[in-house]
């Protein structure tokens, strides 16, 4: 992941411009490829980042309807998503924290700073919450795991082969290896746009590293054992285990935590995608193109909010009728950016190894070695989250990520095929942009040069 943000902040340096990811592929991909793959990437990141939002958002209200299950309290039907009504309660709450996360937004622009800062404050509270109380919890109550339990033993619950189970692991940290380019999207409106957002970048993802690995192990030695755990039914386990540990009043106050901090996140989130969203229908590759690239009065691209919104609450419906097609379909939301790291890795390392050197993180002579290291590690999610889940495979265990994030693809193909090439990403435009990437600053500030 980290060479992954290396590669990634290389060239947000030397391209620091909104809705950055995509034009960092095309450019990546030199002059005479830029167009097919901009467009590409360009789908790939608009419908990941929109479903992102929908996706948390059921997240949250999963961890608010938790509570009926720590309380014993009965619901018609039954409290699982088999039950069309208790499918229709978690949309109803997941539609209303949507509305929540978007209407944050509509804030001035003076105010959201304080926004972030709170985020920061209850994302740092619920980690040393999780950190100190929770083990202490544990020790008083059901006892922690053993060393080798957590770092030896291996539990097959999918029906794959032994290796490949193994490998399946990755799902439970893949949520939190993409994002990190979110600082890219925002460059056009971040001061020294060079250095800060590739530092963004770097800094997003040795944080997520470095304190998701301690979380994960946490978790690992305060994880009950393994009867107990999958007898947890509550649609967010954690919440039952917080009761288990903590006590049924302290599970409240860790859910509202995390339902807080999940709001936030959701709404700092629509921040980097509206950009995106923006920067995309600027440059006419999205329908509405016209309507949506436009900012209000204080220069914020209100309307790709509303279009954020608008996609989000339409994919959230579909967890009326089916379960497995909202999960599908958030699933196979996160496939798209880990796909568009691993492209521009391999566009880099094949068609543009030695451009791009005015990069304040330049990797020099360790370039190529990077780029093949990123595509390898990449491959390997996104084949992860395209795989089926459980063996032998069925139609109720087809992961139909595969299916969505092939028509996505089709899409950026067609939208390219149709989309006439002076309307959008000329030649001379991506020489000119390669040629400002190879120019180092001093020179370009430097009138005689």
């Amino acid at each position: 992941m980290m060479i992954s943000a290396a590669v990634l902040a290389e060239i947000c340096s030397a391209l620091p411009l909104s809705g950055s990811i995509y034009i960092w592929a095309a450019e990546s991909a030199g002059p005479k490829y830029a167009r097919f793959f901009g467009f590409i990437v360009a789908w790939w990141s608009c419908t990941a980042w929109m479903t992102f939002a929908a996706g948390n958002c059921q997240t949250t209200a999963n961890y608010i309807v938790s509570q009926l299950n720590v309380w014993e309290i009965d619901f018609p039907g039954g409290a699982s998503n088999d039950n069309i009504k208790f499918r229709a309660l978690i949309w109803a709450i997941s539609e209303g924290l949507l509305i929540v996360s978007v209407a944050i937004n509509y804030l001035p622009p003076r105010l959201y700073s304080g926004v972030f800062r709170f985020s920061l404050f209850i994302m740092m509270l619920d980690f040393f919450l999780c950190l100190i109380w929770l083990p202490i919890g544990v020790s008083k109550t059901y006892g922690f795991r053993s060393a080798k339990d957590v770092f030896t033993m291996t539990y097959n619950g999918t029906g794959a082969p032994a290796g490949w189970n193994w490998i399946l692991s990755f799902l439970f940290t893949a949520g939190t290896m993409t994002g990190f380019d979110a600082s890219g999207h925002i460059a056009e409106e971040t001061k020294n746009a060079r250095i800060v957002a590739g530092k963004g970048i770097l800094s997003s993802a040795i944080a997520t590293g470095v304190l998701g690995f301690i979380t994960a192990i946490l978790f690992l030695f305060c994880t009950p054992d393994l009867g107990t755990l999958f007898a947890l039914d509550a649609p967010q386990p954690f919440v039952q285990l917080y009761a288990l540990a903590l006590g049924k009043k302290a599970s409240i106050f860790m859910t509202i935590i995390a339902v807080i901090g999940l709001i936030l996140n959701t709404s700092i989130a629509i921040v980097a995608a509206s950009r995106l969203v923006f920067a995309v229908a600027r440059d006419g590759v999205l329908p509405m193109s016209h309507w949506i690239g436009q900012v209000d009065s204080q220069g914020q691209p209100k309307r790709a909010v509303t279009v954020i919104y608008v996609f989000g609450a339409i994919i959230l419906c579909t967890i009326l009728p089916s379960q497995v097609a909202f999960t599908s379909l958030v699933s196979a939301g996160g496939v798209p950016t880990i796909a568009a790291y691993g492209l521009i890795a391999l566009l880099r390392f094949t068609m543009t190894p030695n451009h791009f050197k005015s990069s304040y993180f330049y990797l020099g002579r360790y370039a190529k070695s990077f780029y093949f290291v990123a595509v390898l590690f990449n491959a390997l999610i996104v084949a992860v989250m395209l795989s089926p889940f459980f063996f032998p495979v069925t139609a109720d265990t087809f992961n139909f990520a595969s299916v969505i994030f092939g028509s996505i693809t089709l899409f950026g193909i067609l939208s390219w095929y149709f989309t006439p090439a002076d309307k959008w990403l000329r030649r001379e435009q991506v020489l000119q942009a390669l040629h400002a990437a190879d120019v180092p600053e001093h020179e370009r500030l430097d009138p005689s040069s």
